[in-house]
């Protein structure tokens, strides 16, 4: 919905709640700024009618009544659209303060908060903590700067571009993206998308978005699927159901991810051990990541894949 829509809905639901009486349109008219700049009659009636139509369709009871004037008034009663009170049981209660909890480094942290101490306040029974007296508390970082303009356009439904780089380039490339769902595994956050310029389904990894997130005009050209499976994709990257083992050497003190992975691990010494991970489609890229910290040993086409990444790393 565009913002001038919104605020013009805003505004004469604003209007229709606070009146004790109901207002004209020729009253409502001259109290919304917006009507005022419609031009014409005509323009105006089909506006206002339009406005009138999507307040209801949004569940706003507006009421339809003559006033003493003989003009039809509009307003739309407190008592006819206060929400009923929250109810929520011992389960979904944790299930909130476990969400307000995770978007600690996120802008949403604020809102959530106060949307937590609105319905404590309102009733909400306390739920018990797991994590009260635990060094473990759950959280989800966010510390891309795409995210946010990402998740607006996921929400949204709208069409974005950003410049982005693939673990084998050395420049980033523009990509034009109808976003879909954004998802956390294993600490880094994936859009998942319908990539305009490959006709294809994408994830992407926030981390190699470069720059700003720019929305576009316009709706999506592909359907949204009912499930995406965001996570099921990056696994499969990062070979988490391959079927084949790959023998790498890695420094003493690095790779902990990797070494949460391995099958077999065996110290070699003058710093080095050498492990058994789990190999599949991607696993050459990740393995750049830890730069000279990793040695492939076999097979030799991982090895060869590694060697050339990184050769497209170091011409940058």
């Amino acid at each position: 919905m565009a913002i001038a829509k919104a605020e013009r809905l805003m505004n004469l639901a604003l209007c229709l709640l606070g009146t004790r009486r109901p207002l004209s349109k020729r009253e409502l008219r001259g109290s919304i700024e917006a009507y005022l700049e419609a031009g014409n009659d005509d323009s105006f009636n089909r506006m206002f009618e339009r406005d009138k139509d999507d307040l209801r369709e949004l569940g706003l009871v507006i009421e339809t009544v003559e006033n003493l004037d003989g003009e039809t008034g509009y307003l739309a009663r407190r008592d006819s659209n206060r929400l009923p009170p929250v109810q929520l049981d011992a389960e979904e209660a944790a299930a909130l303060g476990l969400a307000a909890r995770v978007w600690q480094q996120a802008r949403l942290a604020g809102a959530a908060s106060g949307a937590l101490q609105k319905l404590r306040a309102a009733g909400m029974p306390e739920a018990d903590n797991p994590y009260e007296h635990s060094a473990i508390e759950p959280r989800i970082p966010v510390h891309e700067a795409a995210f946010e303009p990402l998740m607006l356009a996921c929400r949204d439904r709208r069409p974005v571009v950003f410049e982005y780089r693939k673990a084998t380039a050395v420049r980033p490339e523009a990509r034009h993206v109808e976003p879909w769902t954004l998802e956390c595994w294993r600490g880094h956050w994936y859009l998942a998308g319908w990539d305009r310029d490959r006709g294809a389904e994408r994830v992407f990894r926030l981390s190699r978005i470069t720059g700003k997130v720019r929305s576009r005009v316009g709706a999506f050209t592909a359907p949204v699927p009912d499930v995406v499976t965001v996570r099921e994709t990056v696994e499969s990257w990062a070979g988490e159901t391959a079927t084949r083992s790959a023998r790498i050497r890695l420094r003493a003190g690095a790779g902990y991810p990797l070494r949460s992975r391995a099958t077999a691990t065996r110290e070699l010494g003058d710093g080095w051990d050498e492990l058994e991970i789990p190999y599949g489609h991607g696993l050459d890229a990740w393995l750049v990541e830890f730069g000279p910290d990793v040695v492939v040993l076999e097979p030799a086409d991982l090895r060869a894949d590694v060697v050339e990444r990184l050769r497209a790393v170091a011409k940058g």
